[in-house]
Protein backbone atom coordinates (compact mmCIF):
# COMPACT_ATOMS: atom_id res chain seq x y z
CA UNK A 1 0.00 0.00 0.00
CA UNK A 2 1.50 3.52 -1.07
CA UNK A 3 0.43 6.84 0.57
CA UNK A 4 0.42 9.84 -1.58
CA UNK A 5 -1.73 13.27 -2.23
CA UNK A 6 -4.56 13.66 -4.83
CA UNK A 7 -3.30 16.32 -7.13
CA UNK A 8 -6.16 16.47 -9.52
CA UNK A 9 -9.62 14.81 -9.56
CA UNK A 10 -11.33 14.56 -12.81
CA UNK A 11 -14.22 12.78 -14.33
CA UNK A 12 -14.19 10.11 -11.44
CA UNK A 13 -10.55 9.99 -11.57
CA UNK A 14 -7.76 11.06 -8.54
CA UNK A 15 -4.52 11.57 -9.46
CA UNK A 16 -2.41 10.78 -6.85
CA UNK A 17 1.29 12.25 -6.53
CA UNK A 18 3.67 9.79 -4.49
CA UNK A 19 7.54 10.47 -4.77
CA UNK A 20 7.55 12.57 -7.94
CA UNK A 21 5.26 9.87 -9.79
CA UNK A 22 1.72 10.51 -10.45
CA UNK A 23 -0.90 7.79 -10.59
CA UNK A 24 -4.43 7.58 -11.88
CA UNK A 25 -6.67 5.75 -9.22
CA UNK A 26 -10.23 5.21 -8.84
CA UNK A 27 -12.00 5.37 -5.31
CA UNK A 28 -12.99 1.63 -3.88
CA UNK A 29 -17.08 1.07 -3.94
CA UNK A 30 -16.99 1.27 -0.19
CA UNK A 31 -16.29 4.96 -0.40
CA UNK A 32 -19.83 5.06 -1.71
CA UNK A 33 -21.47 3.26 1.00
CA UNK A 34 -19.90 5.43 3.80
CA UNK A 35 -20.58 8.70 1.36
CA UNK A 36 -17.30 9.69 1.63
CA UNK A 37 -15.54 11.68 -1.63
CA UNK A 38 -11.82 11.99 -1.58
CA UNK A 39 -11.12 15.76 -2.82
CA UNK A 40 -8.23 17.06 -4.56
CA UNK A 41 -5.44 17.85 -1.56
CA UNK A 42 -6.99 14.86 0.57
CA UNK A 43 -3.42 12.02 1.73
CA UNK A 44 -4.39 8.62 0.71
CA UNK A 45 -3.58 5.22 0.93
CA UNK A 46 -3.87 3.70 -2.49
CA UNK A 47 -2.96 0.37 -4.25
CA UNK A 48 -1.14 -0.09 -7.51
CA UNK A 49 -3.03 -2.27 -10.43
CA UNK A 50 -0.59 -1.53 -13.07
CA UNK A 51 2.20 0.94 -13.48
CA UNK A 52 0.38 3.71 -13.24
CA UNK A 53 -2.79 2.89 -11.72
CA UNK A 54 -4.78 2.09 -9.00
CA UNK A 55 -7.37 2.25 -6.22
CA UNK A 56 -7.60 4.77 -3.27
CA UNK A 57 -8.61 2.24 0.01
CA UNK A 58 -8.75 5.20 3.01
CA UNK A 59 -8.55 8.75 3.21
CA UNK A 60 -6.66 9.62 6.17
CA UNK A 61 -8.22 12.41 8.33
CA UNK A 62 -8.65 15.68 7.33
CA UNK A 63 -7.41 18.89 9.04
CA UNK A 64 -10.25 20.84 7.20
CA UNK A 65 -11.91 20.76 3.73
CA UNK A 66 -13.84 23.38 1.56
CA UNK A 67 -16.88 21.99 -0.88
CA UNK A 68 -16.27 24.90 -3.04
CA UNK A 69 -13.87 24.73 -4.56
CA UNK A 70 -13.28 21.14 -3.46
CA UNK A 71 -10.18 21.09 -1.66
CA UNK A 72 -8.93 19.49 1.44
CA UNK A 73 -5.90 19.85 4.10
CA UNK A 74 -5.49 23.63 3.07
CA UNK A 75 -2.34 25.41 5.35
CA UNK A 76 -3.18 29.05 4.07
CA UNK A 77 -5.48 30.87 2.83
CA UNK A 78 -4.68 33.64 0.68
CA UNK A 79 -7.35 36.43 1.25
CA UNK A 80 -7.38 39.06 -1.44
CA UNK A 81 -8.77 42.41 -1.40
CA UNK A 82 -8.45 45.10 -3.77
CA UNK A 83 -7.75 48.98 -3.70
CA UNK A 84 -10.00 49.66 -5.80
CA UNK A 85 -12.60 48.00 -8.55
CA UNK A 86 -14.13 46.91 -6.28
CA UNK A 87 -13.09 49.21 -3.70
CA UNK A 88 -11.51 47.92 -0.32
CA UNK A 89 -13.20 47.14 2.24
CA UNK A 90 -12.48 45.90 5.81
CA UNK A 91 -15.86 44.30 7.25
CA UNK A 92 -15.33 41.53 4.09
CA UNK A 93 -12.05 41.05 4.39
CA UNK A 94 -12.64 40.08 8.20
CA UNK A 95 -15.11 37.95 7.12
CA UNK A 96 -12.81 35.99 5.40
CA UNK A 97 -9.84 35.78 7.79
CA UNK A 98 -12.15 35.05 10.66
CA UNK A 99 -13.69 32.19 8.31
CA UNK A 100 -9.95 31.27 7.88
CA UNK A 101 -9.19 31.23 11.39
CA UNK A 102 -12.58 29.03 12.39
CA UNK A 103 -11.06 26.08 9.55
CA UNK A 104 -7.79 25.97 10.85
CA UNK A 105 -6.36 27.93 8.02
CA UNK A 106 -3.36 30.36 7.99
CA UNK A 107 -4.93 33.68 6.71
CA UNK A 108 -2.44 35.51 4.59
CA UNK A 109 -3.78 38.95 3.43
CA UNK A 110 -3.01 40.04 -0.44
CA UNK A 111 -3.82 43.58 -0.97
CA UNK A 112 -4.18 43.92 -5.41
CA UNK A 113 -4.66 46.95 -7.30
CA UNK A 114 -2.39 49.05 -5.34
CA UNK A 115 -1.29 50.79 -8.38
CA UNK A 116 -4.90 51.94 -8.83
CA UNK A 117 -5.49 53.20 -5.55
CA UNK A 118 -3.12 56.17 -5.55
CA UNK A 119 -4.21 56.65 -1.57
CA UNK A 120 -0.79 56.40 0.82
CA UNK A 121 -3.08 57.03 3.90
CA UNK A 122 -5.18 54.37 2.79
CA UNK A 123 -2.62 51.89 2.44
CA UNK A 124 -0.86 53.04 5.86
CA UNK A 125 -4.07 52.70 7.56
CA UNK A 126 -4.31 49.07 6.06
CA UNK A 127 -1.23 48.28 7.32
CA UNK A 128 -1.77 49.85 10.78
CA UNK A 129 -4.93 47.76 11.71
CA UNK A 130 -3.62 44.48 10.24
CA UNK A 131 0.45 44.40 10.42
CA UNK A 132 1.16 42.08 13.26
CA UNK A 133 -1.85 40.16 13.39
CA UNK A 134 -1.57 38.71 9.86
CA UNK A 135 1.19 38.74 7.28
CA UNK A 136 0.12 41.39 4.78
CA UNK A 137 1.33 41.56 0.71
CA UNK A 138 0.73 44.27 -1.24
CA UNK A 139 0.81 43.97 -5.26
CA UNK A 140 0.60 46.05 -8.75
CA UNK A 141 -0.16 44.51 -12.39
CA UNK A 142 3.55 44.77 -12.06
CA UNK A 143 5.48 42.86 -9.05
CA UNK A 144 3.03 40.47 -8.03
CA UNK A 145 6.19 37.79 -8.00
CA UNK A 146 8.39 39.72 -6.30
CA UNK A 147 6.56 40.34 -3.72
CA UNK A 148 4.88 37.00 -2.98
CA UNK A 149 7.90 34.67 -3.70
CA UNK A 150 8.43 33.37 -0.52
CA UNK A 151 4.61 32.41 1.29
CA UNK A 152 4.13 29.62 -0.26
CA UNK A 153 7.36 26.99 0.70
CA UNK A 154 5.09 23.63 2.14
CA UNK A 155 1.99 24.60 2.23
CA UNK A 156 -1.25 24.19 0.61
CA UNK A 157 -2.93 27.19 -0.18
CA UNK A 158 -6.30 28.65 -2.00
CA UNK A 159 -7.37 31.76 -2.26
CA UNK A 160 -10.39 33.83 -1.29
CA UNK A 161 -12.01 36.86 -1.59
CA UNK A 162 -15.18 38.98 -2.98
CA UNK A 163 -15.54 38.50 -7.06
CA UNK A 164 -13.11 40.77 -9.04
CA UNK A 165 -10.46 41.64 -6.68
CA UNK A 166 -7.95 40.09 -8.78
CA UNK A 167 -7.70 36.48 -8.01
CA UNK A 168 -7.96 34.90 -11.45
CA UNK A 169 -5.05 37.80 -12.86
CA UNK A 170 -2.75 36.46 -9.44
CA UNK A 171 -3.13 32.84 -10.09
CA UNK A 172 -2.35 33.70 -13.83
CA UNK A 173 0.36 35.54 -12.82
CA UNK A 174 2.36 33.17 -10.66
CA UNK A 175 1.43 30.72 -13.19
CA UNK A 176 2.18 31.37 -16.23
CA UNK A 177 0.25 29.05 -18.96
CA UNK A 178 -2.28 28.57 -16.61
CA UNK A 179 -4.84 31.01 -18.44
CA UNK A 180 -7.65 31.15 -15.84
CA UNK A 181 -10.58 32.44 -17.26
CA UNK A 182 -11.08 36.15 -16.13
CA UNK A 183 -13.30 38.68 -17.37
CA UNK A 184 -13.81 42.27 -16.67
CA UNK A 185 -15.45 43.88 -13.54
CA UNK A 186 -19.84 44.13 -14.26
CA UNK A 187 -20.11 47.69 -13.32
CA UNK A 188 -23.63 47.14 -12.52
CA UNK A 189 -23.03 44.86 -10.00
CA UNK A 190 -19.35 45.61 -9.12
CA UNK A 191 -18.59 41.75 -9.10
CA UNK A 192 -16.22 39.82 -11.61
CA UNK A 193 -17.36 36.98 -13.59
CA UNK A 194 -15.47 33.87 -13.34
CA UNK A 195 -15.65 30.06 -15.04
CA UNK A 196 -15.38 26.81 -12.90
CA UNK A 197 -13.44 24.38 -13.92
CA UNK A 198 -12.07 20.64 -12.24
CA UNK A 199 -9.53 22.06 -9.64
CA UNK A 200 -5.75 20.81 -9.53
CA UNK A 201 -2.63 21.14 -7.54
CA UNK A 202 -0.39 23.33 -9.28
CA UNK A 203 3.04 23.66 -7.42
CA UNK A 204 5.30 27.12 -6.95
CA UNK A 205 7.21 28.34 -4.53
CA UNK A 206 8.06 24.79 -3.02
CA UNK A 207 4.52 24.64 -2.69
CA UNK A 208 1.12 23.64 -4.09
CA UNK A 209 -1.82 26.48 -4.75
CA UNK A 210 -5.29 25.16 -6.26
CA UNK A 211 -5.40 26.70 -10.01
CA UNK A 212 -9.17 27.79 -9.09
CA UNK A 213 -10.40 31.39 -8.26
CA UNK A 214 -11.06 30.09 -4.65
CA UNK A 215 -14.68 30.98 -3.39
CA UNK A 216 -16.41 35.00 -3.18
CA UNK A 217 -18.37 33.96 -0.36
CA UNK A 218 -19.38 32.37 2.72
CA UNK A 219 -21.57 31.94 5.64
CA UNK A 220 -20.63 30.91 9.54
CA UNK A 221 -22.61 28.03 9.41
CA UNK A 222 -20.35 25.90 11.67
CA UNK A 223 -19.12 28.04 14.31
CA UNK A 224 -21.63 29.37 17.44
CA UNK A 225 -21.27 33.00 19.05
CA UNK A 226 -19.62 31.57 21.67
CA UNK A 227 -16.51 31.03 19.74
CA UNK A 228 -16.57 33.84 16.77
CA UNK A 229 -13.97 35.72 19.13
CA UNK A 230 -11.38 33.40 19.25
CA UNK A 231 -11.26 34.16 14.99
CA UNK A 232 -10.01 37.79 15.85
CA UNK A 233 -6.36 36.48 17.51
CA UNK A 234 -6.07 40.45 17.75
CA UNK A 235 -8.46 40.23 20.64
CA UNK A 236 -6.16 38.19 22.64
CA UNK A 237 -3.62 40.72 24.05
CA UNK A 238 -6.85 42.57 25.67
CA UNK A 239 -9.36 39.85 26.91
CA UNK A 240 -7.11 39.42 29.69
CA UNK A 241 -8.36 42.24 31.17
CA UNK A 242 -12.10 41.99 31.19
CA UNK A 243 -13.67 41.06 34.24
CA UNK A 244 -15.65 38.21 33.21
CA UNK A 245 -13.38 34.89 31.64
CA UNK A 246 -16.24 34.18 29.10
CA UNK A 247 -17.07 37.86 28.18
CA UNK A 248 -18.20 38.30 24.86
CA UNK A 249 -16.76 41.66 24.30
CA UNK A 250 -20.54 43.20 24.07
CA UNK A 251 -22.65 44.13 26.92
CA UNK A 252 -20.36 42.69 29.71
CA UNK A 253 -18.98 45.72 32.06
CA UNK A 254 -15.41 46.02 32.53
CA UNK A 255 -14.48 44.69 28.81
CA UNK A 256 -10.43 44.69 28.07
CA UNK A 257 -11.59 44.49 24.34
CA UNK A 258 -13.90 47.40 24.03
CA UNK A 259 -11.46 49.63 26.20
CA UNK A 260 -8.97 48.78 23.47
CA UNK A 261 -11.34 49.91 21.08
CA UNK A 262 -11.87 53.27 23.18
CA UNK A 263 -8.60 54.05 23.29
CA UNK A 264 -7.38 53.38 19.77
CA UNK A 265 -4.96 50.00 20.56
CA UNK A 266 -7.62 48.28 18.61
CA UNK A 267 -8.93 49.10 15.48
CA UNK A 268 -12.87 49.95 15.62
CA UNK A 269 -13.25 48.12 11.97
CA UNK A 270 -12.28 44.59 13.18
CA UNK A 271 -14.22 45.53 16.25
CA UNK A 272 -17.55 46.15 13.66
CA UNK A 273 -16.71 43.23 12.33
CA UNK A 274 -16.66 41.13 15.14
CA UNK A 275 -20.27 42.76 16.36
CA UNK A 276 -21.80 42.32 12.81
CA UNK A 277 -20.26 38.82 12.77
CA UNK A 278 -21.91 37.95 15.84
CA UNK A 279 -25.32 39.23 15.25
CA UNK A 280 -25.31 37.18 12.08
CA UNK A 281 -24.84 33.75 13.94
CA UNK A 282 -27.35 34.79 16.73
CA UNK A 283 -29.62 36.10 13.90
CA UNK A 284 -29.43 32.49 12.14
CA UNK A 285 -29.76 30.67 15.48
CA UNK A 286 -33.75 31.87 15.94
CA UNK A 287 -34.70 31.43 12.82
CA UNK A 288 -33.52 27.94 13.15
Amino acid sequence: MLKGRIIKALSGFYYVEHEGKLYETRARGKFRKTHETPLVGDIVSFQIENETGGYINEIHARKNSLMRPPVANIDQLLVTMSMKSPEFNYYLLDRFLAYGEAHDMEPVIVVTKTDLGNDVGKLEEIKNVYEGVYPIHFTDRNNINENLNDIFKDKLNVLSGQSGVGKSTLLNTLVPGLELHTAEISNALNRGKHTTRHVELVEVGGGFIADTPGFSTIEFSEIDKYNIKYCFPDFNAYSDDCKFRECSHINEPKCGVKSAVESGQLAKSRYDSYLAIHQEIDNRKERY
